[in-house]
């Protein structure tokens, strides 16, 4: 079996800081967490920005330059940059950020679909920031918008403007297709890093029968051209990662997927979920590769090669 690569999504834009004291939300928290992860066993770094003043997610190129130089002087980790950026961003805004700073890998969500986090607003007493509830409470009616011609801007740009590569997202069997298709008209090029996403309202739900299912379906559209990997959302983040890690895949953790490591007990950063699926993978006697070794399975273009 070839060695797990662990990711490591630090922060994204669906947590609030009134969920949770730990969220990192300055770019000094950001560039701390991430460097402690990579410390951890993490090879990919995936990123989001917030606006330090009150933790909104933020596309502004300003803020993520605050943290990324400070990341990759710091360790060798594979700095992956969101493209979906926070809920109602347009897609210029999205990009903003990675195409000035061309970095290795990008985040690339592969259809648009109801996102809905909703439920998680009647869970907080009581809010530290104004624009939390709204944000949350909004998304009942939110379309998070990715459509072929979307998905295509972004691979021109970044891909084949930049050397880019990309973490395709895939939260439903259907993201699957559309990812084939894009393979079939080779607007994409193999390998092709694959992330099936679990628990999100609006995409497939967490249930082991569909971790095999998205499994056996990429398997079949993509064969040897693919590298697997598996993240899910809140409680399900370490059963279905240990699952992919069993199954020869490879995983995602950080706050940005959940904010627990235990039943009822918050994480205390992002270090301590990498450190427990690396214990988990290394008890199961699966090896953790190095950033260079995720480098040379993914195909990255090299550190030495971003502008930041």
């Amino acid at each position: 079996m070839a060695k797990v690569i662990i990711t490591c999504a630090v922060t994204g834009a669906i947590h609030t800081p009134s969920m949770s004291e730990h969220l990192p939300i300055t770019p000094q928290q950001i560039a701390e967490q991430s460097i402690a992860a990579a410390e951890a066993g993490a090879s990919i770094i995936h990123l989001h920005a917030r606006d330090p003043k009150d933790g909104r997610p933020t596309p502004d190129p300003a803020v993520f330059m605050q943290f990324l130089p400070v990341i990759k002087q710091s360790t060798d980790a594979v700095i992956n940059i969101t493209t979906g950026g926070g809920l109602g961003m347009t897609l210029e805004e999205r990009l903003a950020a990675p195409l000035q700073a061309s970095p290795e890998m990008c985040s690339l969500n592969m259809g648009s679909m109801n996102f809905n986090i909703a439920p998680s607003a009647a869970r907080i007493a009581r809010f530290k920031h104004e624009w939390e509830r709204p944000y949350l409470e909004g998304t009942t009616d939110f379309i998070f918008r990715n459509t072929f011609r979307d998905i295509e801007q972004i691979v021109e740009r970044l891909g084949k403007g930049h050397g880019t590569r990309f973490e395709f997202e895939c939260y439903d069997v259907g993201h699957l297709y559309n990812l084939a298709h894009m393979l079939d008209r080779k607007v994409v090029e193999p390998p092709l890093f694959v992330q099936t996403i679990f628990g999100i309202l609006g995409g497939i739900g967490a249930e082991p029968r569909n971790l095999l299912f998205m499994k056996e379906t990429a398997d079949r559209l993509f064969g040897k051209d693919y590298v697997w990997s598996v993240l899910a959302a809140g409680r399900h983040q370490m059963p279905f990662t240990t699952m992919a890690g069993i199954l020869g895949g490879n995983v995602r953790v950080g706050l940005e997927d959940s904010l627990w490591i235990g039943k009822g007990v918050q994480a205390r950063s992002n270090a301590e979920q990498v450190a427990k699926i690396r214990r988990i993978l290394e008890e199961l006697s699966l090896e953790i590769a190095t950033p260079a070794e995720a480098r040379q399975m993914l195909a990255l273009k090299g550190g030495d090669r971003v502008k930041f």
